[in-house]
């Protein structure tokens, strides 16, 4: 929105490499989240100065390389990927990396980081993030199944069964 005066005035929306729509913190829309990566990715290219975000963000699409050509794909903000074609939706995978990353920042669950450690001796790094995201995918599709929320202790639950470690009683 842009304020002339005491009017307000819409502008259009660009989404070309210089300049995005801005991304609402906590419900980005499709678009603003496949721009987000194909843009952190560009911005990781180029060697030009990253956020934080962006930063976490270029070293999944690095362990992606699978993903990689398709951050600099035509039409990829519109393309499909429907699980019953028996594909897995990019974006949504890395968007479960960006999550689990977040949350062993801060340790939320708590008692993430502990069963993530447990797993990363067993399975090494990507491979411990791709059993959390096993059990963080479980839980959103119960909370979207069910129309209701995560369900945080059955999420850490099942990421310390995955790691061999028995479940804390609620």
């Amino acid at each position: 929105m842009c304020v002339t005066g005491s009017k307000k005035q819409t502008k259009p929306i660009k989404t070309d490499a210089h300049t995005r729509p801005r991304m609402h913190l906590f419900h980005p829309t499709r678009e603003q989240v496949r721009i987000f990566f194909i843009e952190s990715w560009r911005k990781y290219q180029a060697k030009e100065v990253l956020s934080t975000l962006e930063t976490i963000t270029a070293g999944i699409v690095l362990e992606h390389p699978e993903y990689q050509p398709l951050l600099t794909s035509q039409n990829v903000l519109s393309k499909e990927f429907p699980p019953e074609d028996g594909q897995t939706n990019p974006f949504l995978h890395m968007s479960l990396h960006l999550a689990i990353e977040e949350q062993l920042s801060i340790d939320q669950p708590p008692g993430i980081r502990l069963a993530f450690e447990k797993l990363r001796k067993q399975f090494g790094r990507h491979g411990a993030m791709h059993e959390v995201l096993e059990c963080l995918g479980e839980t959103m599709y119960k909370a979207l199944r069910d129309n209701t929320s995560p369900d945080g202790q059955s999420y850490l639950n099942s990421i310390r069964r995955h790691a061999g470690m028995p479940p804390i009683a609620d």
